[in-house]
């Protein structure tokens, strides 16, 4: 892999959000999921944070050419560590980034977690790592304390996608038990 690559831990491991190459389940050790709150609107986005003792899995995929213009705009209120040390995969070596929210976006508040956000994300974890996978997203993040809002009916977020009546189950069930855990 001689282009550089990202590592996904949200709504970029669910493929059908981007068209970016040679997408491969990977492995990043030393941080943690997390539901943030920012000034830039008003519901939660999913970050990371430095956890020694974290390992999250998640999606590699190659940036060609080293043309980040694009994903940098999608991930505008993120700025890219580089987490080529500790990223693991199967595929050739390759300067990785990780987009983790940028500090002076974060807020104080009790901005709402878009359920149709979060079933991107859980939709992609089911089709790249199957149920173990999607229970590993739910036990890895933090900020479960987040009101929820259910915007399926009228998704807000932008790269919604139609999931089947047994994903939203799922989602469903791994969201009860995480809110249940947070009370």
């Amino acid at each position: 892999m001689s282009d550089p690559a990202f590592f996904g831990y949200g709504s970029l491991v669910n493929v059908a959000t981007h068209d970016y190459a040679d997408p491969r389940p990977a492995a990043l050790h030393g941080w943690r999921r997390v539901w943030r709150r920012t000034n830039l609107r008003e519901a939660a986005y999913l970050s990371v944070e430095p956890a020694n003792d974290s390992t999250l899995q998640g999606l590699i995929a190659r940036v060609p050419g080293a043309d980040w213009a694009l994903l940098d705009q999608r991930e505008a209120a993120y700025r890219r560590h580089d987490v080529t040390p500790i990223v693991q995969h199967n595929g050739p070596k390759a300067p990785t980034a990780i987009y983790q929210v940028k500090p002076e976006h974060e807020a104080e508040g009790n901005h709402p977690i878009l359920l149709s956000y979060l079933d991107v994300v859980v939709q992609g974890y089911l089709r790249v790592y199957g149920h173990k996978g999607v229970a590993h997203f739910f036990d890895t993040t933090a900020g479960w304390n987040a009101p929820v809002l259910n915007d399926r009916k009228d998704p807000q977020y932008p790269r919604h996608q139609i999931l089947t009546p047994d994903e939203t189950a799922l989602v469903d069930r791994h969201l009860a038990a995480v809110v249940q855990q947070a009370e």
